[in-house]
């Protein structure tokens, strides 16, 4: 088996000779790959990112012709809208229709969050049309106690190159108890499918290693002013807060708790992690947040350094560790295009998933494999603290997030 060190050797080289200009070569039939990313709204800066990172891994096959007498097209789709001022399940599901509907899309990457999952999941399913998520972390959607809803085709097209919250949320819990000592929690989430599953599953986690939770409440992502709870929160005197869910409630959690309670620990999931925190919060406000991604941390390893001078190189902003688990998710989806067309078979959506299930694909991660059910094998969490750094950019993620290693795993 390769190392990780020798598996990111192997596959960046095609984004360095993608943004290199390698020459082009003649392609026989065009294949279409969907993406479907939360580009209007709150979470924009880093869904494009994660464009960026697919883009990365498709021009680098595209113009190296990695995949002799093909050529991969991307059908690039947005699922928030102005009115959600974020992802949108309903523009998420339309997407999965319109993915399902052409018929030269094999496979698509996406989505980016797991509200948008759970409504694209039943139709991707329907339509035998695989997708890998560089981020969504909801376990429901790739739980077999969930199949007849998630998947009801029968097979599993819902993959990862991330773990789930159900390790995301409670290895929080153990670094809030082991690491931080908290002693008492107040937990909030953003009505989400996403941000009611962390914030539940770091609960439940809480009770078990002896945290009191004295309270937990639900924020509108449409409102403006959380003054109201933050100062309910004060007076209860938690040693800490822990939010579940994303960018569009969490920046201005952020702001408000910076004037009203300035000292308490903060934290939250992978929701909280990405440019949009720093840029829309700002310091000092969001000094201090700590934050959880749940993946291997990459940015700023060796291992991960000419994928991350590639990236900035072609688009002259820092990549994160989601841009990676983007890229990542890019390469499986083509290596299991290249196995079936190296058989010379017609490639097919079935003969993809199929493939992308087998898959043992060398990453800037690791080696990508799946389990029965779709999820990433590896179960790693990592955690952060948002510490500002006056020489970097201030979206700059590899630099205002300090990493500070591996979450306690139960």
């Amino acid at each position: 088996m390769l190392t990780r060190r020798e598996a990111a050797q192997a596959v960046i080289a095609a984004a360095t000779a993608a943004t290199l200009g390698a020459p082009a070569l003649a392609a026989d039939q065009v294949i279409k790959v969907g993406m479907d990313l939360s580009l209007t709204g709150a979470d924009s800066e880093g869904a494009q990112r994660v464009k960026n990172g697919i883009m990365m891994a498709i021009d680098g096959v595209n113009e190296g012709n990695g995949i002799p007498g093909y050529r991969i097209e991307p059908l690039v789709l947005d699922d928030g809208t102005a009115t959600a001022g974020q992802y949108d399940p309903a523009q998420a599901a339309t997407n999965a229709r319109k993915m399902v509907s052409d018929k030269d899309v094999v496979a698509a990457i996406g989505p980016e969050m797991s509200g948008a999952g759970k409504a694209m999941a039943p139709i991707l399913s329907a339509g035998n049309l695989a997708t890998i998520t560089p981020s969504s972390t909801n376990p429901d959607i790739t739980d077999p106690k969930f199949a007849e809803q998630f998947r009801p085709a029968g097979k599993p097209i819902y993959f990862r190159t991330v773990t789930t919250d159900a390790y995301q949320g409670p290895n929080m819990a153990n670094f809030y108890a082991d690491v931080l000592k908290v002693k008492s929690v107040f937990i909030l989430d953003d009505s989400g499918a996403y941000g009611v599953g962390m914030a539940d599953a770091f609960e439940k986690q809480a009770g078990k290693k002896g945290i009191k939770v004295i309270g937990r409440d639900r924020l509108d992502p449409k409102s403006a002013d959380y003054s109201a709870i933050l100062t309910k929160i004060k007076s209860l005197g938690p040693d800490a807060i822990y939010y579940g869910g994303v960018g569009q409630a969490g920046t201005k959690l952020a702001k408000q708790s910076y004037d009203i309670i300035p000292s308490m620990i903060k934290g939250g999931g992978d929701g909280v992690y990405g440019p949009t925190m720093l840029t829309s919060v700002g310091f000092p406000a969001a000094n201090g947040w700590y934050a959880t991604i749940a993946s291997p941390h990459m940015i700023g390893d060796t291992k991960a350094q000419q994928f991350v001078d590639a990236y900035f190189a072609k688009f002259g902003k820092a990549a994160d560790d989601y841009t990676i688990t983007a890229y990542d998710a890019t390469l499986v989806v083509i290596d299991a295009i290249r196995r079936v067309a190296a058989t010379g078979k017609q490639v097919t959506r079935d003969a993809v998933r199929d493939a992308i299930q087998t898959a043992k694909v060398p990453t800037i991660q690791g080696v990508v494999t799946f389990d029965a059910n779709g999820d990433l094998a590896d179960r790693t969490v990592s955690v952060f603290q948002i510490k500002q750094d006056t020489a970097a950019r201030p979206d700059d993620v590899s630099r205002q997030y300090h990493y500070i290693g591996v979450a306690p795993q139960s």
